[in-house]
């Protein structure tokens, strides 16, 4: 057994397709299929089920793909030591960020980094809350930027800020000159959300009562929120959008804001990263800095 076996085993799980389990290895994928077939005769065990469409983890796979997963952690953690690894703010960071938050906190937060840790420079992944779970647990992120609730076994999570939702609306519309509106007004109005599978959706659905939380007829969602942001500048409808999201470098005279009506609709923002990650230092840098911004619209963590 190899630690390169290992990193086989852990790719086809996640992966669950031979083809690509062996471009992210960097690998051809005979060479794959042959060292797991090596590696399931040396321990006779049948790691996975192979069909047509998709290849899946065996009950008994199961527990031996965690482990991998574990032994490959620890291993990063002797080749960390192995370079030095006394400096934790030395060297890439990992960070997944959600759509509807990298590009409105990461404008703001990299200079900071820059003069604080400027031998750490960001790898950013953005993805879905529900693609960036994975990417963390597996090691393949060292930490996430994500909206609460997100739980993860092996996980610790750090709200760094909370931030206040406001509804948009097309220059000329009926609500431009009111004073704040109240969340149970929108189900009169054409809403306009992101598309399944981001989480903001569904909080702002939640906050929306009225609102269908599934089949919402065809035009109203969108893939960003800078989408979403042009579909009501351009007339098709009003839609509500987080605080950073809403700052003088967006502002356009085709959209008016108006606040929520208290009590407002809000969303916490976290750091989340694995309780086994060996760079304390580092995590702890990235929650000040975010906390350093001057964003006066967001809440900041007070420091534990």
């Amino acid at each position: 057994m190899t630690l390169t076996e290992l990193r086989y085993v852990v790719a086809l799980a996640q992966e669950r397709h031979f083809g690509r389990a062996a471009q992210k290895c960097f690998v051809t994928q005979p060479t794959l299929s042959l060292a797991l077939a090596k590696l399931e005769d040396e321990l006779g065990v049948k790691l996975f089920e192979r069909n047509k469409n998709e290849v899946l983890v065996t009950a008994k796979g199961q527990g031996i793909v965690e482990q991998a997963r574990r032994v490959l952690d620890e291993v990063g953690k002797i080749q960390q030591l192995a370079k030095g690894g006394q400096d934790q703010l030395s060297g890439a960071l990992r960070l997944g960020a959600i759509p509807t938050i990298g590009p409105y906190l990461l404008p703001d937060l990299i200079p900071i980094l820059r003069k604080r840790a400027p031998a750490m420079p960001l790898a950013i992944e953005e993805n879905l809350t529900g693609n960036l779970a994975p990417m963390l647990r597996d090691g393949e992120l060292d930490a996430v930027l994500i909206a609460l609730p997100f739980a993860l076994p092996g996980v610790k999570t750090r709200v760094v800020y909370e931030e206040p939702f406001s509804v948009v609306v097309p220059e000329g519309h009926k609500w431009g000159s009111r004073r704040d509106v109240k969340p149970q007004e929108l189900s009169g109005e054409n809403l306009l959300v992101l598309n399944n599978g981001h989480c903001f959706r569904e909080q702002v659905l939640e906050a929306c009562p009225g609102q269908s939380n599934t089949a919402l007829p065809e035009g109203r969602a969108g893939s960003s929120l800078e989408t979403i942001r042009n579909m009501v500048a351009s007339g098709l409808g009003v839609s509500v959008l987080p605080a950073s999201a809403l700052t003088a470098r967006y502002a356009t005279k085709l959209l008016k804001v108006v606040p929520f009506a208290s009590p407002v609709p809000t969303r916490k923002v976290a750091l989340a990263w694995r309780a086994s990650f060996d760079r304390p230092a580092a995590i702890e840098l990235l929650a000040e800095s975010i906390g350093a911004m001057k964003m006066p619209c967001l809440r900041f963590a007070r420091a534990a």
